[in-house]
């Protein structure tokens, strides 16, 4: 059975624990987030390079807003549950560790320990 949207928004800092199906089932929403976002951030990199040099105050406004869109993206995530572990990287609790998803993955294909990072994925 498919959890609604709102089934899948959780309090901020409630833990929850993913089957790999329910995990799965959520993907297409995390990748939507992440896609949104991660064009953006490459848009104001794109801009970030052609006013570099000749417009400072404005490149650094514009690496304020990539921050505030990572920022954006992270809490959005944190809010289905999962837990944002670097640039476009979520991890979702299993109980015994997590099941790692890295954008533009399409389906939950990796999990790893609790003491173990990106480096430690292990194919499910």
């Amino acid at each position: 059975m498919k959890l609604s949207l709102m089934e899948n928004i959780i309090s901020i800092n409630q833990q929850r624990f993913f089957t790999i199906r329910q995990a799965n089932e959520l993907l297409p929403l995390v990748h939507r987030i992440t896609e949104a976002a991660h064009l953006e951030v490459k848009s104001l990199m794109n801009r970030i390079q052609s006013v570099k040099s000749s417009n400072p105050s404005l490149a650094a406004e514009i690496e304020k807003q990539i921050d505030e869109n990572v920022e954006r993206w992270q809490k959005k995530i944190e809010r289905l549950g999962a837990t944002p572990k670097g640039l476009w990287l979520a991890d979702f609790d299993h109980g015994a560790g997590y099941y790692c998803w890295k954008f533009p993955e399409t389906s939950i294909q990796f999990s790893h320990g609790y003491n173990e990072g990106f480096s430690g994925r292990k194919e499910i």
